[in-house]
């Protein structure tokens, strides 16, 4: 029998995001996530005879911008097409997608994986609607159907079979959210179903040119559950041909909970959905100027951002990956260096330490609170300034927060303020000594630890007022 190790995987990802328009791609309905079953639809969404789609320019400018973002060639004259298949939650029995002139095509993603960056090509990205949704209720054995995604922009983003990895998949899928997400076009939320990709894999023996028989994977709802899916699905294609047999090309079912996937369907080709032009709508078109426009408002992507907080601002690689990752918190990062007043580092400390800490107690963005880069930069220039202690800092930062205020004001009002007088200073080191004569006696006894506790008991007396820098002198100074 051969060793995994024999074999190379080979990855294609059909990724499908969501766009946030405010309305669905044909219709005037809310694009909208939730609601009652089968209230955000309307006679176009849920394909009644006689009525016609409107096309919704905006998600042809979104869908361009990504292919912009991933160096995709736009083909600025283009069609779309039905894909015909028969299934409940599509009403009409067609969906109205693109063919054989996509939107974008012919683009690439970096990715970076161990250190290393790999490219990895997209083949195309296109528009097309959303279907329903079945709901399978178990108290009658049947199943309902909500019609309230029907019509919901979607751009599917297809990859080349370039990628050799679950690990290099995940990198993929993660770059690609932080990519819409930079440019504000989908929000990603995977539990509302945003954002999610359908797998195909093959494996090869090593130093094979020719791809193996590729399945499908559906129901892949995280990028957690798409590396699940990938080391399970090469493990099972590796011991069907180490054991004589032979792949079948098919659409299996994903379940996460039990870690493996299930047939749902021989594989269709493209000639079984009997794609033809739609004869409904007009022709796309993208006009010169249109694309100019795109281009001069990309904003500043996710790896140009790593790239210039590592080598411009000698942010540490690990900050400046955690920095980059959420769109929202880069910005706010930025946002403070513009005001200026603070040093990067610092800005960074604060955004990933205690600010994501407590963002997480509270299950919050950053966005939905009330601190803003103004007050965070007035936080760290009242800390720099000695005005107060890193300890009342977290004070005030909790105390932003929770009551709405700005930093100067939650100082004054709590007393924060920090003490650097000497003699003030001088008589509270006096009486911890006088308190704690057992660590003054260790501490002269050789054990250095004894400083760090009488430091806590210094600050502890001065309710974390006290300048600690001149704390640790003077008890230093009195220790001998």
């Amino acid at each position: 029998m051969r060793n995994e190790m024999d074999y190379e995987v080979v990855i294609g990802l059909e990724t499908h995001a969501e766009l946030s328009t405010a309305t669905k791609i044909f219709c005037g309905c809310k694009n909208e996530f939730g609601g009652e079953p089968n209230s955000h639809c309307c006679p176009v969404c849920t394909g009644m005879p006689g009525t016609l789609p409107i096309l919704n320019k905006k998600v042809v400018e979104y869908a361009t911008r990504m292919g912009l973002a991933l160096d995709c060639k736009i083909n600025q004259v283009c069609k779309q097409d039905r894909k015909n298949y028969f299934y409940p939650d599509l009403p009409k029995a067609y969906q109205i997608s693109q063919f054989d002139i996509p939107l974008c095509e012919n683009g690439h993603l970096d990715i970076v994986v161990g250190g290393q960056t790999r490219r990895i090509g997209v083949t195309r990205i296109h528009i097309e609607e959303d279907a329903g949704k079945l709901q399978h209720e178990e108290e009658f054995g049947g199943s309902l159907v909500d019609y309230n995604r029907c019509g919901v922009p979607l751009i599917e983003i297809v990859s080349e079979p370039d990628l050799r990895s679950a690990e290099e998949a995940k990198a993929y899928l993660e770059m690609l959210k932080q990519i819409l997400q930079y440019l504000d076009i989908s929000d990603c939320k995977m539990q509302e179903g945003s954002i999610r990709c359908d797998v195909n894999v093959s494996v090869r023996r090593r130093g094979e040119t020719a791809f193996g028989t590729r399945c499908e994977m559906k129901n892949v709802n995280s990028f957690s559950a798409a590396y699940r899916a990938i080391e399970f699905e090469a493990k099972r294609q590796i011991h069907i041909l180490e054991r004589g047999g032979t792949v079948e090309q098919e659409t299996r079912r994903w379940d996460d909970v039990k870690g493996q996937s299930t047939v749902m369907r021989t594989k269709e080709d493209a000639q079984d959905y009997r794609y033809f032009p739609e004869p409904d709508l007009m022709t796309i078109i993208v006009t010169d100027e249109e694309l100019q426009r795109y281009r001069e408002e990309m904003p500043e992507l996710p790896g140009a951002k790593y790239r210039r907080y590592t080598e411009e601002l000698g942010l540490p690689a690990y900050d400046a990956g955690i920095l980059v990752e959420s769109a929202t918190r880069a910005r706010f990062f930025d946002e403070c260096l513009r005001i200026g007043g603070c040093k990067p580092k610092a800005v960074s400390n604060w955004l990933l330490g205690d600010i994501l800490k407590v963002l997480n107690e509270l299950d919050r963005d950053i966005a939905d609170t009330p601190l803003t880069p103004a007050r965070l930069v007035e936080l760290i220039k009242l800390i720099d300034a000695k005005t107060i202690s890193n300890t009342a800092g977290k004070t005030v930062l909790d105390a932003i927060i929770a009551e709405d205020k700005d930093p100067a004001a939650i100082v004054k009002e709590k007393g924060l303020a920090q003490i650097s007088d000497a003699s003030a200073l001088e008589g509270i080191v006096d009486e911890v000594l006088a308190a704690n004569q057992k660590s003054v006696e260790d501490y002269r006894a050789g054990k250095t630890n004894a400083l760090g506790f009488l430091m806590g008991q210094a600050m502890k007396a001065s309710r974390g007022q006290g300048n600690p820098q001149m704390f640790r002198e003077l008890l230093l100074k009195k220790l001998g």
